[in-house]
């Protein structure tokens, strides 16, 4: 059986989405049903998973989360296929849209406040979409000398916010504007990194667009607090995580990044 490993952030462990994955650390938010999962049953993989909610392009390569080695020390040599979605935590894209949910007078608090004007620089931002893009070359570089005989398939984001002149309450049209740009930046670093390091990529991003949050047929969840035993906010749902698994099947099947949904 091809062995097949799963890296990357909450994106792809798909945290609230039920159930949860045999043995995976509490933290890592890691289901059973995400798209590693649907991809490895249909495909007829031996599935390592080490997707963990929170991780950064540091925790793919060289750092630790809660109860969870460096995710690269999944590989081994042996796998046929790798995929990886990482970046959006290096530029705190889903803490940006946090952060603009929330009602401005909060943004007045003691400490709190501080944080959130933060999150909302979009100077602050860009100067991280900078960093990501070598951060991810960095990824693509490292998978391929490990793993030389895989294909490795860089698997970018769910778009999340709806075009221009669509609204997205509770953001304002200007921090949407900036929600739009850091996407699309990362989805633009994502993509080159790809062709810069000889890996693939899953367009996700652009096959998703329809499916924003605010649309009729979502893939992704909107603002709310997080609930026990549903899909977080601002993440993939279960119908985002199985638009996913298609479009990385069609890729690895040879059929490319067809239409999903």
């Amino acid at each position: 059986m091809s062995r097949y490993v799963a890296l990357g952030s909450s994106m792809a462990a798909g945290p609230g989405i039920r159930p949860r994955a045999a043995g995976a650390p509490f933290f890592a938010g890691r289901s059973a049903r995400n798209y590693p999962h649907l991809v490895a049953d249909r495909l007829g993989l031996e599935l390592v998973d080490v997707t963990y909610s929170g991780a950064t392009t540091a925790n793919v390569l060289a750092e630790t989360q809660p109860g969870a080695r460096p995710q690269i020390e999944a590989l081994n040599g042996t796998e046929d296929l790798i995929t990886v979605t990482i970046g959006g935590n290096d530029v705190g894209y889903v803490p940006l849209l946090f952060a603009a949910g929330l009602p401005r007078f909060v943004r007045s608090l003691p400490l709190l406040g501080a944080r959130l004007t933060d999150q909302l620089d979009a100077s602050a931002r860009d100067r991280a979409l900078v960093e990501v893009a070598e951060s991810l070359r960095a990824v693509g570089r490292t998978l391929r000398r490990r793993s030389p005989a895989a294909r490795v398939l860089f698997v970018d984001y769910l778009t999340l916010l709806p075009p221009p002149g669509t609204a997205a309450p509770p953001l304002s049209d200007a921090d949407a504007v900036t929600g739009r740009h850091v996407a699309a930046e990362l989805a633009r670093a994502t993509a080159e990194a790809a062709a810069d390091t000889g890996c693939e990529l899953v367009p996700v991003a652009e096959r998703s667009i329809a499916h924003h949050a605010w649309s009729a047929d979502p893939w992704t969840t909107g603002f709310g607090l997080p609930v026990p035993g549903r899909p977080a906010p601002l993440h993939p749902n279960a119908e985002g995580m199985r638009a996913v698994a298609d479009l990385v099947v069609a890729q690895v099947s040879g059929r490319g990044a067809a239409e999903s949904g």
